[in-house]
C-alpha cells in the first residue's frame, strides 16, 4: 500500500513537472544562456512567475549578489523577480534547484570591467597604403607587330598576390618598381619577385619584356599600393585612445581581396550630395576630404569588422560628447533602434530603424543583425542605406549595439549590421574569450 502511494505521488510529480515545462515561464527559463556576461556595475533580472520555491547556489559569492545580498546559497520564491548584480570582476558558477533539491539550471557568470565609448557617425576619409604592392591585373606587352606577352602571367603571378621584395630588397611603393624593371631589362637579367599569397611566401622569377610602342620594359602586371574612399566612424574609446570604423574589411576594387595594411590615416570628410539607392542600384554618399593636414587617426588593422587604429583626441562634429555603455551580442533584441550618420555636410543625426533579426553568435561573425530603415526623412533623402554609410553606429536602449555594414541591393531600406562586441575586440578594448580564460588560469 505504501509503495502504491509513493508510486502515485511520483506520477503526480512527473505530471506536474511536465505541465510546468509547457508553460511560458518555464519555456522562457529553458532558453536562458549557459553563460552570462556582465559589465561591472551591471545587473540582470529573472522573472519566472513560477508558483514554486527554489534555491540558488553561488560558487564565488564575491562576484555576484543575489537580491542585493552576498552569500553562497539563497532560498527564493520563483513567483517574484530575482535580481543578480555584479559585485566584483571575476568568474563564478551558479545553480538553481526547484524546491531546493531538483537541479534545473547551471550557468557561468563572467563579470568584466565596465566599458563605455563615444559613438561616432561622422563621415571620414580613408587613405590606406598596402603592406607591399598588390597585383590587380595582367597586362599584355606588345613586343613586335605579331607578338604580345605578359611576363607576369607566364611566371604564374596571380591577381591578389602581394609583392613584398624585388631581388630580395623590400619595396616602399610602386614608384620604386619602374627603375628596377628598366635596369634589369636593359641588362637582360631576370627579376626575382618575393610574393605573399594566402599567407604563404613564394618566390617567382621573370624577365621584363620591351614594349615596342613606348620602348620601355614591362612586367606585364597591373599593380597598386594604395586606396582611398569614404566611410563612417563607429566609435572612439577615450580611455584607450583608439577608434573603430566601417564595420567591414576594405578590399581592393579589382581583386576583391583584403588590403594588408602598411600604413594609413583617416581624415575629416564633408558630404556634398547623395545618390539615392533604388531597388537593384545601391546609392552612395558623395564627399570630399577636408582639413587633410589634420589627421584624426592612423590605420593599424584592416579586419572583417572594419579598420582600427590610434586616435589621440575626440573627433569633432559628433552627435554626443558623452560616452555610452556597450551591449554584448546576446543583449541585442528585435525592436526599435537608431543609427547615427551624416546626410549633409558634417552634421551627425539620429535616424529611426528597426532591428528585425538577430543571429545568435558566440564567436565573431559578420552579418549578426538585419536592420530596416523606418525613418521617412532618411528614406526620402537617401532611399535607404547607401555606400559610405557603413560603420554608422547602431544604438538601442541607450547602448551601442552594432554598426551598419551592408545594404540589401534589392531592398535598400534594409541591410546587415555587425555586433559592436566584435569591433571592440578587434580594436583591443574588449578582451576576447580565449584571453579571459588565459587570465583566469
Amino acid at each position: 500500500m505504501f509503495n502504491r502511494k509513493r508510486k502515485g505521488l511520483g506520477l503526480v510529480l512527473v505530471f506536474f513537472m511536465y505541465l510546468m515545462s509547457l508553460s511560458a515561464p518555464f519555456q522562457s527559463f529553458a532558453t536562458l544562456p549557459d553563460e552570462w556576461r556582465m559589465f561591472s556595475g551591471q545587473d540582470k533580472q529573472w522573472n519566472f512567475a513560477l508558483p514554486v520555491s527554489g534555491k540558488v547556489t553561488v560558487n564565488d559569492p564575491g562576484v555576484v549578489k543575489v537580491n542585493g545580498k552576498v552569500d553562497d546559497s539563497f532560498k527564493l520564491e520563483l513567483n517574484e523577480p530575482i535580481s543578480f548584480e555584479s559585485a566584483s570582476i571575476g568568474q563564478t558558477e551558479m545553480e538553481l534547484k526547484l524546491f531546493g533539491s531538483i537541479p534545473v539550471k547551471k550557468w557561468k557568470v563572467n563579470v568584466v570591467p565596465d566599458l563605455q565609448v563615444i559613438p561616432g557617425g561622422q563621415t571620414i576619409g580613408v587613405k590606406i597604403k598596402s603592406d607591399g604592392i598588390l597585383v590587380v591585373g595582367h597586362h599584355l606587352v606588345t613586343v613586335d607587330s605579331n607578338t604580345k606577352v605578359s611576363p607576369g602571367e607566364e611566371a604564374q603571378i596571380m591577381l591578389g598576390d602581394i609583392i613584398t621584395k624585388i631581388n630580395n630588397k623590400p619595396l616602399n611603393g610602386v614608384s620604386e618598381v619602374g627603375a628596377i624593371v628598366e635596369e634589369a631589362g636593359k641588362a637582360g637579367k631576370p627579376i626575382k619577385l618575393t610574393i605573399v599569397r594566402n599567407g604563404k611566401e613564394l618566390v617567382k622569377q621573370l624577365t621584363p619584356a620591351l614594349d615596342a610602342e613606348d620602348q620601355a620594359y614591362r612586367l606585364g602586371l597591373y599593380i597598386r599600393d594604395s586606396a582611398a574612399g569614404v566611410g563612417t566612424l563607429t566609435f572612439y574609446a577615450p580611455d584607450q585612445g583608439v577608434y573603430g570604423a566601417l564595420g567591414h574589411v576594405i578590399t581592393d576594387m579589382d581583386t576583391q581581396t583584403p588590403i594588408p595594411v602598411g600604413e594609413g590615416k583617416i581624415v575629416h570628410s564633408n558630404v556634398t550630395s547623395i545618390s539615392k539607392s533604388h531597388n537593384g542600384v545601391p546609392g552612395e554618399k558623395r564627399a570630399h576630404f577636408f582639413k587633410e593636414n589634420k589627421i584624426l587617426g592612423n590605420i593599424e588593422r584592416n579586419t572583417d569588422f572594419g579598420i582600427f587604429g590610434k586616435m589621440a583626441e575626440q573627433p569633432h562634429y559628433g552627435y554626443t560628447q558623452e560616452p555610452v555603455p556597450v551591449a554584448f551580442a546576446e543583449e541585442v533584441k528585435k525592436g526599435p533602434a537608431k543609427i547615427l550618420t551624416v546626410v549633409e555636410g558634417h552634421k551627425v543625426e539620429a535616424f529611426d530603424i528597426e532591428v528585425v533579426h538577430t543571429a545568435p553568435q558566440s564567436a565573431p561573425a559578420t552579418k549578426g543583425l538585419v536592420i530596416k530603415i523606418t525613418d521617412q526623412r532618411l528614406l526620402d533623402k537617401t532611399g535607404g542605406i547607401v555606400q559610405g554609410m557603413s560603420g554608422s553606429p547602431i544604438l538601442q536602449d541607450g547602448k551601442l549595439i552594432g554598426a551598419v555594414t551592408h545594404v540589401f541591393v534589392n531592398d535598400p531600406s534594409s541591410g546587415y549590421g555587425c555586433f559592436i562586441e566584435w569591433m571592440l575586440q578587434d580594436a583591443g578594448v574588449m578582451i576576447k574569450p580565449q584571453e579571459e580564460e588565459l587570465q583566469a588560469g
